[in-house]
């Protein structure tokens, strides 16, 4: 197995060498179920390395109390695990103060925290958020509902059939009343890569905030928000061998203490009368109540992993393999590609001409091997290419050109079934 090293969210000088075998020994899943699958759904989630869930287990077995309550030594011994695992995720993703680090649910309740808080304070009627044709719903959703309480108006960049942002309709948008920018690091049905520090460069140009969906990128290449530039970053814990039910949000340190509390409990105050309560400070004054301690410590130890792996070295690989997937998917007659970005991550989305992606997925866990079907919660994309679903096939570091190869016989098993 690979051990972790004890110092938090750092980059190894030296990465080690590659081993794919040893790399997937560290996955129970992927030798420890009754049939072998070659899993190929790692946008939707990502598989768990025994050191993540061995942390997790630790923590019920060996130290479960609350935290930052208690003087008794479990209590003390739970906070300091969950405040170290802010410390090495702060680091991972480059956060320069780790107090500036918000632990939520997931991607998708940073995102409603930023509209529900930051949003509510400073949007107002006929400003425009602007998001794009690529997002997912937990990047729409919260900002309709955030236009709809203040007026705001939502404009969206449009793409290139490639998949790609038109970063002159960009520039435009920017300069109708542009409040905030709210964009996705990398789609998770192209796999394109946005340009994300020259966007936050030319959104503050133009006074404007911007918020980075991270939750495809933290888990696939290096991150770094201060060279991002943006002012809000989001990411979830289980799409990057952490648990589920965790992940966090990044702002300077400014925004955040200007910011209005997100829900209101325990832990999130400093003072309580009836006439009226105080605030934490950041990061606490965000975190009411009882947070998920344990998947805090995992996604340390999920972050530990990694680094151990080294980013840099997790990207390298995933090129790799995307490379061979692409060239191997070629092979099939009727393939269509959607998308094709120069700057795209390891995602790739496709059809099968006149079989639905639903009946693809389905014969295909048959071959046990298992992709994703579906509108992937990208509709208004899904009509941008006038399409109904996509599959997608998702790769990870663990995955081997093995699992490639188990893709390519099973869809074409797929088209002998609809012959």
């Amino acid at each position: 197995m690979i051990e972790a090293p004890t110092a938090a969210g750092t980059q190894s000088a030296a990465p080690p060498v590659w081993n794919a075998a040893d790399v997937r020994r560290d996955f129970p899943i992927l030798h420890h179920v009754d049939r072998p699958v070659a899993y190929l759904d790692n946008a939707a989630t990502s598989q768990k390395p025994d050191a993540v869930i061995a942390a997790t287990t630790r923590y019920y077995k060996s130290a479960n109390a609350n935290i930052h309550r208690g003087v008794y030594r479990l209590s003390v011994e739970a906070t300091d695990a969950f405040e170290a695992a802010r410390t090495k995720v702060a680091a991972f993703i480059g956060a320069p103060d780790r107090d500036e680090l918000i632990f939520t649910g997931g991607c998708t309740e940073s995102i409603n925290l930023v509209a529900m808080t930051w949003g509510l304070e400073n949007l107002r009627k006929g400003e425009r958020i602007i998001l794009t044709q690529m997002e997912h719903h937990s990047n729409i959703v919260p900002w309709q509902l955030l236009a709809q309480r203040t007026g705001a108006v939502i404009e969206v960049v449009p793409i290139s059939a490639a998949g790609e942002l038109d970063i002159g309709a960009y520039q435009q948008l920017l300069t109708q009343k542009a409040a905030l920018v709210a964009v996705t690091h990398i789609s998770n049905v192209l796999g394109t890569i946005n340009p994300i520090a020259v966007m936050s460069k030319m959104a503050h140009e133009h006074g404007a905030k911007i918020l980075v969906d991270g939750a495809q990128s933290v888990p696939h290449m290096p991150v770094d928000v201060k060279q991002l530039g943006c002012d809000f970053f989001a990411f979830a814990g289980h799409k990057m061998c952490g648990p589920t039910g965790i992940g966090g949000l990044w702002a300077p340190r400014g925004i955040l203490e200007a910011m209005p509390p997100y829900q209101g409990g325990g832990d999130m105050i400093s003072t309580v009368e009836f006439a009226g309560s105080t605030w934490n400070k950041i990061p606490h004054k965000f975190e009411a109540g009882t947070p998920n301690i344990a998947g805090a410590i995992g996604l340390g130890a999920a972050v530990d992993y990694l680094s151990h792996l080294d980013m840099r070295q997790v990207a390298h690989i995933e090129a790799q393999l995307l490379a061979y997937a692409e060239k191997q998917l070629q092979t099939i007659p009727g393939l269509r590609f959607v998308g094709a970005a120069a700057d795209k991550a390891s995602v790739i989305s496709f059809t099968l001409d006149g079989i639905h992606p639903h009946d693809i997925g389905t014969i295909l866990d048959q071959e046990h091997v298992a992709i994703r079907t579906g509108h992937h919660c990208c509709q208004p994309l899904m009509d941008f290419y006038h399409i109904p679903a996509t599959a997608r096939a998702s790769l990870a570091f663990y995955n081997t050109p093995a699992d490639i190869d188990a893709l390519v016989n099973g869809l074409r098993r797929v088209i002998e079934v609809f012959a």
